[in-house]
């Protein structure tokens, strides 16, 4: 249904007639997103056409936009670099409010470790900035073309940096939040007129309220600017990059290392990220490259160092002994980690002491992955996460599911599981046979160690049908039994309608907290402007 005149008259008054839209060709833009086809019936990738996409350009037209919804009883849901789903309408009748305009650094406080971002400000933007001043941010997994203000306020949060640098939700100082009911709010020190440095008080944290873990998606209203820590970076102001894309790499500086190192079992893999805990080493650690495949990950690992080389040599490279040996010592239980020391007796302090972990475990740093030429790669994709793209190599299908999340001993629980399962898909022939091992893991997503987990990953052909539905109905038989073993995760709850979903929350261990969930929506959202797919509430208690 075409947005009525008068309204679409009212947003171009607020924006200008050059930030709005109801064109099909542009609407149908914001329409696709990646893994779409798994939940659309067509399988075209193309969800739901908002009615029309407003780009407001300050706080005051965020407000006047939010208004204008009250007024008018429409839905209305924001989003700034969209990496997944969540990011677009779920529902019909919603005006998708596009913050890309809003891309200002405002403030850098060297002295506090703190920046003031707008929305449409990227990892990458601000990292470049804040390394000049010997500071670095966090960067989620989905890499450094992403939002850290919609990472810190919205959505998850977790990243390869998360031991040192902690969780999206743990980096959020005081912020401006524009709510569903068109008032502006100020958190903190912001909201008392001392600055940014403190996004807690007077009274209780409104975290909680505004992202809790996993973030509201947008379903909440709007947060037009935030403050987000930084972290020491002990490297140079600038980095020299050389190469081509994807054979980026940089020289280490003396006080930094990269290894790959390798466990003899999943027990030793829980094992060593407790003892990495405990020692409090590692900048950056992760296990990113084994989510293309354990029979593929190191042949696609060195073709992308070659840039004289594309996919069509991949087979070639598959069939290299040396490539072949590398890939039976990462299987399963390796992972990445990136050591800064602050000054060179800490980096050897660290090393020393990554050492003695190793041999408490039976682990090794595998001798391959230390050519410079390749530590240098992992390096710089790490410290950056420049080249997420990557992850759709294959078919151009990817999608994710199944990940348990908790202590390393809980989720390594899970890993032969998702391995046999994605094995058994692949081997009907219509999913990309990677092996059965596409985990991705991260390591650690908040500060000091803790919350690891484990991600499995499945590629299929996105011009296939058949292929697509194989890469389906695996999800759903993982959401079947993420539901059996851990009932109200998000993992049971993937690519539930909303009335499946909220029969599943309603009969999870802890009900109620989805009713206050509702409760405190209906505080801050009386006429329901914001999207509530992302954001489940139960109105009514279940009875017991």
């Amino acid at each position: 249904m075409p947005l009525p005149s008068e309204i679409y008259a009212v947003l171009e008054d607020i924006v200008g007639r050059e930030y709005i839209s109801a064109e099909p060709s542009i609407l149908d833009s914001y329409a696709w997103m990646r893994a779409n086809e798994l939940r659309t019936k067509d399988r075209s990738g193309f969800f739901i056409r908002p009615e029309a996409v407003v780009l407001p350009g300050s706080s005051e037209e965020v407000q006047a936009i939010i208004r204008t919804c009250n007024r008018f009883k429409i839905k209305c849901k924001a989003f700034s670099t969209g990496w997944i789903v969540p990011a677009q309408p779920s529902v019909s009748g919603v005006i998708s409010m596009d913050l890309r305009r809003l891309n200002r650094i405002l403030e850098i406080d060297e002295k506090n470790m703190f920046a003031v971002i707008e929305p449409y400000v990227i990892g990458a933007q601000l990292q470049a900035e804040v390394m000049k001043l010997g500071l670095n941010c966090h960067i989620i997994g989905a890499g450094g073309g992403c939002s850290p203000l919609a990472a810190a306020t919205s959505f998850i949060g977790n990243g390869a940096d998360g031991i040192f640098m902690g969780y999206s939700s743990e980096t959020l100082l005081a912020f401006e939040w524009v709510l569903p009911n068109g008032d502006i709010l100020r958190t903190g020190s912001l909201g008392a007129g001392f600055g940014w440095s403190c996004g807690e008080g007077p009274g209780p944290s409104l975290r909680g309220i505004a992202r809790g873990i996993m973030g509201a998606s947008g379903a909440i209203g709007v947060f037009t600017k935030c403050a987000v820590k930084l972290a020491p970076w002990p490297g140079p102001a600038e980095i020299n990059v050389e190469g081509t894309v994807p054979a980026y790499r940089t020289k280490l500086p003396d006080n930094f290392r990269a290894y790959t190192i390798a466990m003899p079992s999943w027990k030793a893999y829980a094992d060593v990220c407790y003892k990495i805990y405990d020692a409090e080493i590692g900048y950056i650690i992760h296990r990113q490259f084994s989510m293309l495949g354990e029979d593929l990950s190191t042949a696609f690992f060195t073709l992308y160092m070659d840039p004289t080389k594309s996919l069509d040599d991949l087979e070639e490279f598959t069939q290299d002994p040396k490539i072949q040996r590398l890939a039976d010592e990462l299987r399963h239980y390796s992972f990445q980690i990136i050591l800064a020391g602050m000054t060179l007796r800490d980096i050897d302090y660290q090393e020393k002491v990554l050492d003695q972990i190793l041999g408490e475990v039976g682990g090794h740093r595998v001798a391959d992955m230390s050519d410079p030429e390749k530590a240098q790669f992992v390096f710089l994709y790490l410290l950056k996460l420049h080249c997420k793209n990557l992850n759709h190599v294959y078919a151009g299908g990817k999608a994710q599911y199944f990940r348990p999340d908790g202590s390393p001993d809980y989720s390594v629980e899970y890993a032969p599981f998702m391995i046999e399962l994605l094995r058994k898909h692949q081997q009907k022939g219509l999913l990309v046979k990677t092996g059965g091992d596409s985990l991705m893991s991260t390591i650690s997503a908040i500060g000091g160690g803790g919350d690891f987990h484990l991600e499995q990953f499945v590629s299929y052909n996105l011009n296939d049908m058949e292929s697509i539905e194989a890469a389906r109905e695996l999800a759903e038989e993982a959401r079947k039994i993420a539901a059996e073993k851990m009932p109200g995760s998000s993992a049971a709850l993937a690519g539930l309608t909303q009335d499946a979903m909220l029969a599943a929350i309603a009969a999870s261990a802890q009900p109620i907290r989805y009713h206050w969930q509702w409760k405190i929506r209906q505080m801050l959202d009386p006429n329901g402007v914001g999207e509530s797919a992302g954001y489940p509430t139960l109105k009514e208690l279940p009875k017991l």
